[in-house]
């Protein structure tokens, strides 16, 4: 069977960073994404290429798709919501938590949990349960931190028979966007995979245009924008201007933040 992962594969930048390491790391990966009624939903649809491109690369994912729409209604944030606008700004700027989902991701880790150790019992083999969360997600988002999802972890071994066969594997948990992106580099020379191409093919904007173009000013995507400049890169997704102006506005955004503006 070799090593088995499953992973929370949204089609954003850091979960795909997340998969490639997986896969660099000789990992059989199940990859769930969640369509839960967000405004972003292109994100699904990129997922989906990043899947078919490793698959012509002769790499098999397995991909599940969990329809979670019904639950939109339930749930107030500006990323489900057609009455709240996505904020603009900085990351960590008291707006942003509009773009919390309320219990998101300890719904999403239930899901996956239940998938692995389903899985682990069918196999007869020990699965990590492989996430995303990283440092810059800390300030706005507290279901992005370790101390939560160790206490998570903690109730799902002691409510599961057989959870000693299942543990979480929190890589960035510690680390930002531009830690992830160089992870990613080195994954795709190991894994001989065009690195701008599979970047071009996720989405990190929480308010792209009807085209998919991301904004460039939501705070999700200035982070982006900030990360692949720190590692020398220029982004390869569409922006809604052309990547010298999104650059110099994000760090504008980033300037005025650090001084108070």
């Amino acid at each position: 069977m070799g090593k088995r992962a499953v992973i929370a594969f949204s089609g954003g930048m850091d979960s795909t960073g997340l998969l490639l390491d997986l896969l660099s790391q000789g990992y059989n990966v199940k990859a769930i994404s969640f369509n839960y009624g967000q405004k972003h939903e292109i994100e699904i649809d990129k997922a989906r290429k990043n899947i078919q491109y490793l698959f012509s690369n002769g790499i098999q994912v397995e991909h599940e798709i969990v329809n979670l729409e019904s639950i939109t209604k339930l749930l107030h944030s500006s990323l489900t919501s057609s009455e709240l606008n996505v904020p603009e700004g900085h990351y960590e700027e008291e707006q942003m938590k509009s773009t919390v989902v309320p219990n998101r991701n300890a719904i999403f880790s239930s899901i996956i949990y239940g998938c692995a150790l389903s899985d682990s019992i069918k196999f007869k083999c020990d699965i990590i349960i492989a996430l995303g969360v990283h440092s810059g997600d800390h300030a706005i988002y507290p279901d992005c931190r370790a101390e939560f999802y160790n206490s998570l972890n903690h109730s799902f071994t002691i409510g599961n028979w057989n959870s000693d066969r299942v543990s979480l594997y929190l890589p960035y948990v510690e680390y930002d966007k531009s830690y992830i992106l160089r992870r990613a580099l080195d994954s795709c020379r190991k894994l001989d995979l065009d690195f701008d191409y599979v970047f071009s093919n996720t989405i990190t904007s929480y308010n792209p245009d009807a085209s998919g173009r991301s904004s460039g000013r939501s705070g999700a995507d200035i982070e982006r924008i900030l990360a692949f400049d720190s590692i020398g890169r220029r982004d390869p997704i569409e922006y809604v201007k052309e990547w010298n102006e999104i650059l110099s506005e994000a760090k504008i955004t980033e300037k005025n933040y650090i001084e108070g503006k």
